[in-house]
């Protein structure tokens, strides 16, 4: 660690794991939160939260979460399942959903529904065989696409979107516009915190000329 005009510097060759993690987690924020559900070879459902996770490309459409494992390698519920089966699905949590998350995060045995014990209503899948909760804005039903392992215990999932389901009075059919304040999606910040998305803003980035044309006007 060391200092600089208004920063310091940290090395993560001289920090550990804890420590990466403390300082990812309170410096990448707003992290957007995926509610995943499985359902194992057996048809037992699961639930978990993530959120290292985000949309990577949207051509073709995929999704990566970030999936901790156990230490001898052997797969947690949601990597097994999605590994199994080959199919998974993200719900985008709003700030209804938040204590429910919650219990689903609860390191429950894999015999356990943690839907059931969140008490979360869900339907089948419509394009894969994860069950949907219906209370969540959003969910896209995903088909494994890759995996990558980036350690002992981690891997990053991969899925493509097959299709989206998204509250009716959330999204315009017409034109396709998504109203992100009814969507009322909740981040994820460092240590238990989390952000509501309700506070927005809207920048648009200027075209070429009109950033030329505004720097004229600037120095006139």
């Amino acid at each position: 660690m060391k200092d600089d005009i208004g920063h310091t510097h940290f090395d993560f060759a001289q920090l550990n794991e804890r420590e990466r993690y403390k300082l990812l987690i309170g410096t990448v924020v707003p992290r957007p939160i995926a509610l995943v559900t499985t359902v194992s070879k057996a048809g037992q459902a699961n639930a978990g939260p993530f959120s290292f996770f985000n949309v990577l490309t949207h051509d073709p459409a995929l999704v990566a979460i970030g999936v901790e494992n156990h230490a001898d390698r052997s797969f947690k519920d949601t990597a097994r399942n999605i590994h199994e089966t080959g199919d998974f699905t993200v719900h985008i949590i709003d700030t209804g959903l938040v204590n429910q998350m919650e219990i689903c995060a609860i390191k429950f045995g894999p015999e356990v529904d943690e839907l059931h014990e969140a008490g979360l209503a869900t339907v089948p899948g419509e394009m894969v065989q994860s069950p949907r909760i219906l209370a969540a804005p959003a969910a896209l039903e995903c088909r494994l696409h890759t995996t990558l392992e980036v350690g002992p215990a981690r891997e990053i999932i991969i899925g493509e979107v097959l299709g989206v389901f998204i509250r009716r009075d959330a999204v315009n059919t017409d034109n396709l516009h998504v109203d992100q304040v009814l969507m009322d999606a909740v981040g994820r910040l460092g240590g238990f915190r989390y952000t509501r998305t309700q506070d927005q803003f809207e920048v648009r980035t200027p075209t070429v000329e009109e950033f030329r044309k505004g720097q004229e006007i600037t120095r006139d």
